[in-house]
């Protein structure tokens, strides 16, 4: 038995409901997708290009986020398929910068970063949240990082920092949208079984001549240890955004929620 198969489904919880995933063809992202796909939704995400394994979207848009042309090109499919947007949840995200403090960063980077983990949030929301406005209901969900208060300096402090604005981004739109009939909310995870997490492990291994079970420890210290004992699952983060984008959760707005284990040791 899966973790997956642990969470009950309604099947006909998101029928109707048109939800676009970003990043939904990996890791956390990709459990979103499947969760609602599962409960009824159509279900629309991209990436630059068709994952082997397929994906489980009910309409999938090769393009490149990073990019403005990348956005459009989705916001444009989504709403000449769809019609519109009801639920739209930001899960793109990643680091691929080196470690090793700051100054191994180069300009490059750091704008990197920023077209990755903000940026793709930002464009999405200008060209898709109208609609929303204009029918007064739908439901925006930023997929931050609790690295906005933990940064990992040594490893991913430009990713932290671009989550962190994207945090901040996000209560402000809530400010602005919620009289108009729009939820906002943020999710913020601490370390995920995913390839992302993988990846990190490999250039931490790489960057400090050291085996990847040190590297994955490296982790657990820089980030004072999870006092649950592991790191969550992508199905768990992906129960968390359905909840919150359920009509159980019609008064949860403008705030942020933790998934961590237990990671981050304040209030």
């Amino acid at each position: 038995m899966t973790i997956a198969q642990t969470f009950p489904i309604l099947p006909a919880e998101f029928s109707g409901k048109r939800v676009l995933v970003t990043g939904g063809t990996k890791g956390a992202g990709a459990a979103i997708l499947r969760r609602f796909a599962a409960a009824g939704a159509e279900t629309i995400t991209s990436a630059r290009s068709v994952p082997e394994a397929g994906t489980s979207a009910t309409l999938f848009v090769p393009a490149d986020l990073s990019t403005p042309e990348g956005v459009e090109i989705l916001a444009r499919a989504a709403l000449e398929k769809s019609g519109g947007i009801d639920i739209l949840v930001h899960t793109l995200g990643g680091s691929a910068a080196p470690g090793g403090g700051f100054a191994a960063l180069t300009e490059e980077h750091w704008q990197n970063e920023l077209a990755l983990n903000l940026m793709p949030a930002v464009r999405l929301d200008r060209l898709l949240v109208p609609q929303m406005i204009e029918r007064r209901t739908g439901v925006v969900i930023h997929i931050s990082s609790i690295q906005r208060r933990l940064p990992l300096h040594e490893a991913t402090i430009a990713y932290a920092a671009a989550k962190a604005a994207l945090s901040n981004y996000s209560k402000a739109l809530s400010k602005e949208l919620g009289p108009k009939g729009v939820r906002v909310t943020s999710v913020a995870p601490g370390w995920i079984l995913t390839e992302a997490s993988d990846a990190l492990v490999s250039r931490i291994s790489k960057a400090n001549g050291i085996d990847t079970e040190a590297a994955k420890q490296s982790i657990m210290d820089a980030l004072g240890g999870i006092p649950a004992g592991r790191p969550a699952y992508p199905e768990e983060v992906a129960e968390l955004v359905a909840f919150l984008a359920s009509d159980r959760a019609a008064s949860i707005h403008g705030a942020e929620f933790t998934i961590d284990g237990g990671t981050v040791p304040t209030v």
